[in-house]
Parts: C-alpha cells; sequence; structure tokens
C-alpha cells in the first residue's frame, strides 16, 4: 500500500536574489505565461491531489493569487526564516494532516513526480532518517550550468556529497565536490540537490524548536541545521533526468525554465 502524504509548498515574496520570484511568470509550449506558484502547484497537483496540496505563505499577494486559480492557502507568520520553518509553521495550524509531509520548494516547477514519490518511498523505510531528498547526478550541460553561475557570481543551485550508505555528509551552494577539470566525465562526479524534502511531522516540529546553525547561516541551506544537530538526511540518488531540473533562482534563470518547459510540451 502507498504511504499516505500532503504537499507544503512554502512561498515568501521577499527574496534577496529575486523579489517577488513566486509572482514572476514563465512561459510555457503554448506562450501562456504562469506564475512561477501557478506552475509549482501545477507540478504538485500531477503528484497528489489538490486536496492534499497547500501553498504556505506570509504575503496577502502570494495568498490572493494562489487562491484566485483555485489553491489552498496557509497562512504563516512573517518570522520563519526558511520553507522548513514554515512547512512547520502550517503543520501546526493544519494538524498532522499525513503521516509524510512533502516540501516542494516554490522555486521548483521541474521537479519530477517520480521523485517525490521515492522520497515518500525512502523516508517510510528508514525509521533512522529524519528526512528525506534528492541528489541527482549532473549531465554535462546541467555541470556547465552551474559552473558557469559559480563563476560569474551567482548561486545557480546547491549540490550534495554523500557516502556509501546515502547519509548526507555536505550541501553547498558551491559546486561541491571539486572536480579537477583534467577528469574525463567529471561532471558525474557531482551531484545537484533538488529542493524538495519528505519529512514526519515529529522532525518538523523538532526543527521549529532548534535555533539556527552556523553553517545554515553560512550557506543559506536550511537543511544544514539538521546535519548540524547530528541528524541522519539520507539521499536519494537519482541518474541523470531527461530534462535538466533548474530551479528559479535568478531572473536570468528565467529562459533556460522556459526552454525545458517547451521541451516537455508544458503548456
Amino acid at each position: 500500500m502507498a504511504t499516505d502524504f500532503a504537499i507544503i509548498i512554502p512561498a515568501r515574496y521577499a527574496s534577496q536574489r529575486y523579489p517577488g520570484k513566486p509572482l514572476a511568470e514563465l512561459r510555457g509550449a503554448t506562450g501562456e505565461p504562469r506564475s512561477l506558484i501557478r506552475r509549482s502547484w501545477d507540478a504538485a497537483v500531477s503528484i497528489t491531489a489538490p486536496d492534499r496540496v497547500w501553498v504556505a505563505t506570509d504575503d496577502a499577494r502570494i495568498a490572493g493569487h494562489v487562491a484566485d486559480f483555485g489553491g489552498q492557502v496557509v497562512l504563516t507568520p512573517e518570522t520563519c526564516r526558511n520553507g522548513t520553518e514554515r512547512c512547520a509553521a502550517a503543520l501546526a495550524v493544519l494538524g498532522d494532516v499525513a503521516p509524510i509531509i512533502v516540501n516542494l520548494q516554490g522555486d521548483a516547477p521541474l521537479t519530477p513526480d517520480f521523485v517525490v514519490a521515492d522520497l515518500v518511498a525512502g523516508l517510510a523505510a528508514d525509521s533512522g532518517a529524519v528526512m528525506t531528498t534528492p541528489a541527482v547526478q549532473c549531465s554535462s550541460t546541467l555541470y556547465r550550468h552551474l559552473i558557469t553561475d559559480q563563476a560569474q557570481g551567482r548561486v545557480g543551485g546547491t549540490t550534495v556529497v554523500f557516502g556509501a550508505d546515502r547519509r548526507a555528509l555536505y550541501f553547498s551552494k558551491r559546486v561541491v565536490p571539486h572536480v579537477p577539470e583534467t577528469w574525463v566525465e567529471g561532471h558525474a562526479h557531482v551531484h545537484l540537490h533538488l529542493g524538495v524534502y519528505a519529512y514526519r511531522p515529529s522532525a518538523l516540529r523538532a526543527y521549529a524548536a532548534m535555533e539556527p546553525t552556523a553553517l545554515e547561516l553560512l550557506e543559506g541551506l536550511e537543511q544544514l541545521r539538521f546535519l548540524e544537530s547530528g541528524e541522519i538526511i539520507r539521499v536519494v540518488p537519482f541518474a541523470p533526468i531527461d530534462w535538466d531540473c533548474i530551479e528559479l533562482n535568478n531572473p536570468e534563470d528565467v529562459p533556460s525554465i522556459e526552454a525545458v518547459l517547451r521541451q516537455r510540451k508544458i503548456p
């Protein structure tokens, strides 16, 4: 029997790198503009029923827009420092709606549905982990995208390194591990971390009770709070996906995401 889960999409207006990002419009195969948060909602409801999906926000503009297209909204405090805290705050309002909560971040509309299914199954089977999250082996084009952004001073995505037991060792907004330019197929040693997490409600409550940690604050990566506290994050690895799962981190990412939407014939 499949494990029951719900999806929460945390969304905030005041992104430092891209203010108003959830309402940024992206054009797909038909040329129709749809907001980033609408595309993230569409991705979520392709995975589970619409009544199992909520957008968690503190912004009236985002809440009103989601309500206009028929989505469910849960209002959360402005004091939430990241998406995991916002998911925890949403759960405090909603109650324990499911044994597993999936955080599908609002800037990752290209996330494949099978990634979420594997994260949920992986967490259900692993009592020792507080969270599961995906690591996608880089294609050569995705690796070039990350390296180019890094060379030009932009954060193009997060990478992750993990052990043979798939326990996460570190996440960084730099490209890790360092791969010498002389290595053939060097891109295959780098794994992109997609902004998706599956947690148990108890882990979310525990996370919200912790103070932010030093590495979390330095990197701006919420999952490092779990790692620095000694908790186990289990990585679910994936071979290169047929399309580059680029997240919308900077305005410069829009053309690349729109190209994938057209490639995949997404309206």
